[in-house]
């Protein structure tokens, strides 16, 4: 027994000599932090409260986290809420998307969308698919296009290879087409056989000279894959309307500045505006040069803020002849998403989508140039009402960016600058991009359309229409700051062609 009292005592002093030898380094730790910090003179906190100060910047960090799970209501965060999140989530999954017991969203602030439900609602027999929209019908190579929603512009850079890839081949999937942003065409956007519109950014990544300038040559070689369908040419993104494009230089790999053809490991920044275009005549001439050279439809995208310039292309179109309009405007919305923008720009400056859509659908109706000019509507619109009212506003397709982030996992974590997306999706880090199967995300991106479409359905079914691209502006009503809705063909009379006869139901 004795030597079992020994070993016990051994074990005991051990443990004690352990502790205290912890406690020792840590209080070492300690001092030399407490040290560190009144000496330096960078951090205000920690000078004058060394060491405790340092629990400021870990709270900080770690509040973002604690707000998104723990104590932020379902209908609360920003930019995306968690009900509209996990809509996205078990739609792209394939779970039951539905909800019970009644609705947490609040019908009553300011600008709510209310949809104005038919007594005799579409019958699910009599429900008709959506007729297929024809953009650039008087060109060389009109584009048909059959999805009520399609992946925007994101480009390969921004996103990651294994993204790329699950984008590509879940929209073959679902027949929606996929832009490619200004990032140039890279395999994995043509890996997946889905139809492509091409983005032509301020730098012309992709169809560049070294000056940055626009190279034919490179632009038709782009034009010959079958899949590309479009070229859209972006004057400006809602998340930085009059600044270009960021990708940090960590992000720059070889493969990228090969695409995009500018020098690796450097941060790359677009000019904020084309230097070739400086009025709506060049703009005409510009996409009148890519449309000769490609000869396929050709538009451009901006975030609206002044809008006179609208009116003034519509006028010289008038001089000119139908043959110079765009084939199609994407209006973005000003509180759009990017991978990296200034707070300024990203806060403050545009029109959002509900105030810009409508204008830019009613300027082309006053010019009668309505049914030959297509909108694509932009920015925010992820899940089934955002969408349904873009259409009862006028718009001929819609396009989302984020709500596809969602799809293949994004978690909103709010990193897509850095380059440490925690989901591989905005991230070329091999050990994060691992976790993204594109076979499976895939599946989830096909999902998401599909439950979009139906979701939308239901919504158009319920105002007594066959399909969405039926829903008109006396189908939604507006919540006024009276707290009374409006509906939305008073707030915004259509005009021209778009103005439909109400059919009492």
């Amino acid at each position: 027994m004795n030597w079992i009292s020994a070993f016990t005592m051994q074990g005991v002093s051990f443990l004690t000599t352990m502790f205290v030898m912890a406690v020792g380094m840590i209080v070492l730790l300690l001092m030399i932090l407490f040290v560190i910090d009144i000496m330096q003179n960078k951090d205000t906190i920690r000078r004058n409260y060394p060491v405790v100060g340092r629990f400021r910047n870990l709270f900080t960090s770690l509040g973002e986290f604690f707000r998104q799970y723990f104590f932020a209501m379902d209908r609360e965060e920003m930019p995306f809420n968690r009900a509209e999140r996990d809509w996205v989530y078990k739609s792209s999954k394939g779970e039951d998307n539905t909800i019970a017991f009644g609705s947490t969203k609040n019908l009553t602030p300011t600008g709510t969308v209310i949809f104005v439900n038919c007594p005799f609602p579409t019958l699910e027999e009599d429900a008709a698919a959506p007729p297929s929209l024809i953009i650039g019908a008087s060109r060389d190579q009109p584009y048909e296009s059959r999805s009520i929603i399609n992946v925007s512009g994101m480009s390969y850079g921004a996103l990651s290879r294994p993204a790329v890839r699950a984008l590509s081949n879940g929209a073959a999937r679902a027949g929606c087409w996929m832009n490619t942003g200004e990032g140039g065409l890279a395999p994995a956007h043509l890996e997946g056989g889905c139809d492509i519109v091409y983005q032509i950014g301020t730098a012309k990544y992709g169809v560049r000279n070294e000056d940055g300038s626009l190279n034919d040559k490179k632009l038709a070689e782009v034009a010959a894959h079958p899949e590309v369908k479009m070229f859209e040419l972006k004057m400006s993104q809602g998340a930085k309307p009059g600044k270009g494009g960021i990708l940090p230089a960590v992000k720059v790999t070889r493969e990228i500045s090969k695409i995009r053809g500018i020098p690796a490991h450097t941060a790359s920044i677009s000019p904020n505006r084309h230097p070739e275009i400086d009025n709506v005549g060049e703009l005409l001439d510009y996409m009148a040069r890519i449309r000769n050279v490609t000869g396929k439809p050709t538009g451009f995208k901006a975030v609206v803020g002044a809008y006179g310039w609208l009116e003034t292309m519509m006028k010289e179109i008038g001089e000119r002849g139908i043959e110079w309009a765009p084939d199609f405007i994407t209006v973005d919305s000003g509180d759009g998403g990017t991978g990296a923008a200034p707070m300024p720009l990203m806060d403050n400056v545009g029109l959002p989508l509900k105030e810009s859509l409508p204008m830019v659908v009613d300027i082309l109706a006053r010019h009668g140039l309505r049914d030959h000019v297509k909108i694509i509507s932009s920015g925010k619109l992820i899940t089934p009402a955002e969408v349904a009212w873009a259409y009862c506003v006028g718009a001929d397709s819609v396009v989302s960016a984020r709500g596809f982030m969602f799809a293949l996992g994004c978690i909103q974590a709010l990193k897509c600058n850095k380059n440490t997306c925690p989901t591989g999706i905005t991230t070329h880090d091999r050990r994060l991009q691992r976790g993204l199967d594109p076979a499976d995300k895939a599946v989830r991106v096909h999902n998401y359309v599909e439950s979009m479409k139906k979701g939308v359905g239901i919504i158009a079914h319920s105002c007594g229409v066959h399909h969405p691209r039926a829903l008109k502006r006396f189908h939604c009503r507006i919540v006024q700051d009276t707290g009374k809705s409006v509906p939305l063909d008073e707030l915004y009379p259509p005009t021209g062609s778009e103005n439909a006869i109400k059919v009492a139901s």
